[in-house]
């Protein structure tokens, strides 16, 4: 089966103000759907992995491409939106891949995006 990343994304800020929902019953709703969901991915077999991830600024850049190491605290880059979790799921096939990530998105009430796992 291949792998497939389905990753979930937030607009800036909104991790670290804690406003990702409308509020807080909307928040555990969707807490509570995706539990569900990843029981069902589980018991299904589809399940590798999943994580949701800190706020962007509580990252750190690190580039060690040059002569020293450079350390900055914060995100890579300032984008419209950034990565606020994932899933990396196994599938038969890429219809099986979308039906999962369309069942993600629905359970965490946020788009993602599906994208192939590079077989190494």
């Amino acid at each position: 089966m291949a792998q497939y990343m389905i990753s979930v994304f937030h607009q800036p800020g909104v991790q670290d103000a804690g406003t990702s929902y409308q509020d807080d019953a909307a928040a555990q709703s969707a807490f509570a759907a995706v539990a569900e969901f990843n029981a069902a991915i589980q018991a299904s077999g589809n399940f590798v992995f999943a994580c949701g991830l800190m706020p962007p600024e509580a990252g750190h850049t690190v580039d060690a491409t040059g002569t020293a190491p450079a350390i900055q605290s914060g995100p890579f880059s300032v984008a419209a939106a950034s990565l606020g979790g994932l899933w990396i799921v196994e599938a038969l096939d890429e219809n099986l891949a979308l039906d999962l990530a369309t069942r993600a998105s629905a359970a965490c009430g946020q788009k993602v995006e599906l994208r192939p796992v590079q077989a190494g």
